[in-house]
């Protein structure tokens, strides 16, 4: 696939089917994900992959999320109920990739630089995906922050969650997008 089609044509993808993908493409995606660029050589990435039973991972930091943000007043079928979907929303692809960032302790790079390289993997990763025909979609949101969801993962203190990384093959055709013209959006700057 053309790299400028590739970046063009990429959308996220949410509805997959439950189709196994094989580990050698898992694996292309992740090769991919190091050849971010990144200052010094940190390489501050670090992924976890999750198929089969092992998406109950990312369902336990789901559920221990929702139920440390549950409202006290819930009763116990409430809260079981509550726990129960949250660690569905793990099972929605039959791949998960979660990605974190590990700051470099050096101090001539900025902590914002560490999280711009895991950020550019991810990228590399989702257009890798898309290359292989694969559907993919970039989730995050305020559980993927909670201290809940970091100590399910081991992160330690400086580490944080980037990506969560839902794969599969797609289950839908992928939406047509546009984006507001580049010029509209620039300011060229010379003599």
């Amino acid at each position: 696939m053309d790299m400028k089609e590739a970046i063009r044509d990429r959308r996220s993808i949410g509805k997959v089917k439950q189709e196994p993908i094989d580990k050698a493409l898992i694996e292309e995606i992740l090769e991919a994900g190091t050849w971010a660029p990144n200052h010094c050589y940190t390489e501050p990435w670090r992924f976890w992959v999750m198929t089969g039973d092992g998406r109950g991972l990312l369902g336990q930091g789901y559920a221990a999320v929702a139920l440390a943000e549950a409202d006290s007043a819930l009763s116990e079928d409430e809260l079981a109920k509550l726990k129960s979907i949250s660690e569905k929303k793990a099972f929605r692809a039959p791949v998960v990739i979660a990605v974190a960032v590990t700051p470099s302790e050096t101090p001539i790079i900025p902590v914002i630089e560490e999280y711009g390289a895991a950020h550019a993997a991810v990228q590399n990763m989702l257009l890798t995906a898309h290359a292989l025909g694969l559907g993919a979609i970039w989730r995050s949101g305020a559980p993927m922050f909670h201290a809940k969801m970091k100590e399910t993962f081991g992160l330690a203190p400086q580490e944080e969650l980037v990506a969560l990384i839902y794969l599969g093959y797609p289950d839908v055709n992928a939406p047509k997008s546009k984006r507001v013209p580049f010029a509209e959006k620039t300011i060229w700057v010379s003599e």
